[in-house]
């Protein structure tokens, strides 16, 4: 059972707890883009700068919940944050590579077995 304390006794307390219920998931979101996207050093130092990147933060986190939610396998957030940030400048299908990333691998090194030859590691 659960308590909330308002002084607004015009809204019904199903309306005070949806709303109760929604800032709680902005703070789960605030918390989600403090965790994966740290913004402790901006690239400018004017205000739209700022914004700018603060806007590019929240559009990643959308864009990879989009991901996450289309993806059969389960990933956690910041394991998603950190594959794609890894694979960034790799060209891959994103959600086959989330599906079975061993095996899409192993797709991409026989795909690519020409790139490799000259290489120090052939046998790869």
């Amino acid at each position: 059972m659960f308590e909330f304390i308002t002084n607004n006794f015009d809204l019904t307390a199903e309306k005070i707890a949806l709303i109760y219920k929604k800032r709680w998931q902005i703070e789960l979101l605030f918390k989600q883009l403090k965790q994966n996207f740290p913004l402790k050093y901006f690239l400018g130092d004017n205000e739209n700068a700022i914004v700018i990147q603060i806007w590019a933060a929240m559009l990643a986190n959308l864009l990879i919940t989009l991901v996450k939610s289309k993806v059969k396998r389960s990933w956690a957030f910041s394991n998603l944050v950190s594959i794609i940030r890894q694979q960034l400048m790799n060209y891959i299908n994103i959600y086959l590579f989330l599906e079975n990333p061993e095996k899409s691998w192993i797709l991409v090194i026989k795909e690519d077995k020409h790139k490799y030859q000259n290489s120090l590691f052939p046998d790869i």
